[in-house]
């Protein structure tokens, strides 16, 4: 039981002991620190679609565009930049959750789902 006069098992014990409580301390605060950048992590546009298509037959070259700009819970912009012969047109939906207040294109319903397929 005693290890050359200088320390018992039960010291030992002890220290151990005092060693994996200052482990589990450690492993709470990476568990929270990890928490605490997932939400962040959430919270960032992470996901991204461009679409380019002809808005109007008469216009060739695919110029018109659209960009989701979207979190991972669906949350983000549509941006749209229509192009016709005489104006260009800019068109942007706030996305809440993939709730949209004003009814999305085909085009920007497609970069929606381009954007959370990634």
């Amino acid at each position: 039981m005693l290890a050359d006069g200088k320390a018992d098992l039960v010291d030992f014990s002890v220290s151990l002991q005092a060693r994996i409580d200052d482990l589990h301390k450690t492993v709470d605060e990476i568990a929270s620190a990890l928490t605490r950048v997932d939400k962040r992590f959430d919270g960032a546009l992470s996901n991204v679609a461009l679409i380019r298509y002809d808005a109007y037959s008469d216009r060739g070259g695919q110029q018109s565009a659209t960009v989701a700009l979207l979190d991972s819970a669906r949350s983000g912009i549509v941006l749209s930049a229509i192009q016709g012969r005489d104006y260009a047109r800019i068109y942007l939906k706030e996305l809440d959750r993939g709730n949209c207040a004003i009814t999305l294109s085909p085009e920007e319903e497609e970069a929606v789902r381009r954007a959370m397929a990634r």
